[in-house]
């Protein structure tokens, strides 16, 4: 599929006007035991609403999976490969077609990821990747991957790394704690859905299908 150009503005102010998104909707699933992506909730899909999202705070998004979101898509070889392939994968279609800052790195099974919240990352005051700590937890699928540091991930892949912890480790990147993000999220805005008892723990139900009791 074309990938748009990007829209640029002189009225946005750098990073903002330099950052696309990358929404990754590969995953097995296995702890779902159904597509994540594809899951319809408050009448939408997981990958449709973050996909949305992402069209109103970055000039241009893409998915890295099987096109489950309606945004222009592209695929890991092979599929299945983690996120840090996706992730990778996503730089090299964002560069081939001259895309050449940094990007919203984002799963698709976060049901209360907030456009605030995404703002916030894009337009954070720092020169390479945000990456937001929850309860000490780094969260590399919610955060604002630097140019320098996205353009490290294929060769990552290339030399064998598969975790996240290879990105995570690299100089430079800017840790916020909750003191930091605390205005526009809470905890539950970065909480994610793996199983059905995850949906049952966050009071969400599958459209058109009876709630599971939690007892």
């Amino acid at each position: 599929m074309m990938i748009p150009p990007a829209r640029y503005s002189d009225e946005m102010s750098w990073p903002a006007q330099r950052v696309t998104s990358i929404l990754l909707t590969g995953g097995a699933s296995r702890r779902m035991g159904r597509d994540k992506a594809s899951l319809p909730i408050n009448g939408s899909t997981l990958a449709r609403r973050t996909a949305a999202l992402l069209e109103r705070v970055t000039l241009t998004a893409l998915e890295v999976g099987p096109g489950t979101s309606g945004l222009w898509a592209t695929r890991e070889v092979p599929p299945g490969a983690g996120p840090l392939a996706a992730i990778a994968e996503g730089c090299r279609a964002l560069r081939q077609h001259g895309h050449d800052g940094g990007a919203l790195v984002v799963a698709c099974d976060l049901p209360f990821v907030s456009e605030d919240l995404l703002r916030f990352l894009v337009a954070y005051d720092a020169p390479g990747s945000v990456v937001p700590i929850v309860r000490g937890r780094a969260q590399p699928l919610l955060a604002r991957w630097g140019q320098h540091d996205l353009d490290a991930t294929p060769g990552l892949v290339a030399h064998g790394a598969r975790s996240l912890r290879a990105l995570l480790a690299r100089p430079g990147v800017t840790f916020l704690d909750a003191s930091t993000w605390s205005h526009v999220a809470d905890d539950t805005t970065f909480a994610d859905v793996d199983s059905p008892d995850d949906l049952r723990r966050l009071g969400l139900s599958v459209d058109g299908e009876a709630p599971t009791s939690t007892t």
